[in-house]
């Protein structure tokens, strides 16, 4: 028995496809932008011991990547979860 789903079924999934990834896109480009923007911003700060602002751009710095991640990861957690359901 193959249980997979069916994307065919409901009308606009298509569009919703098309959304989603351009969704996706924008979370990288403006994670990609976030984190150079703040990376630049920690290192001024701590070479003119600014340490508020250090603190401040280090953070910044480790919300950019966290987003990146949790986007590149909700592919993969989407995609196996489909996987495992096409093994039931």
């Amino acid at each position: 028995m193959s249980v997979f789903p069916d994307f065919d079924s409901l009308s606009g999934v298509g569009d919703i496809k098309l959304v989603i990834g351009a969704m996706l896109t924008v979370i990288l480009i403006v994670a990609v932008l976030m984190f150079i923007i703040c990376a630049i911003i920690w290192a001024t700060a701590a070479s003119t011991g600014n340490p508020g602002l250090s603190s401040k751009g280090r953070t910044g710095v480790l919300v950019a990547v966290g987003a990146a991640a949790l986007a590149g990861a909700g592919v993969a957690w989407v995609n196996w979860l489909v996987n495992l359901g096409g093994q039931l």
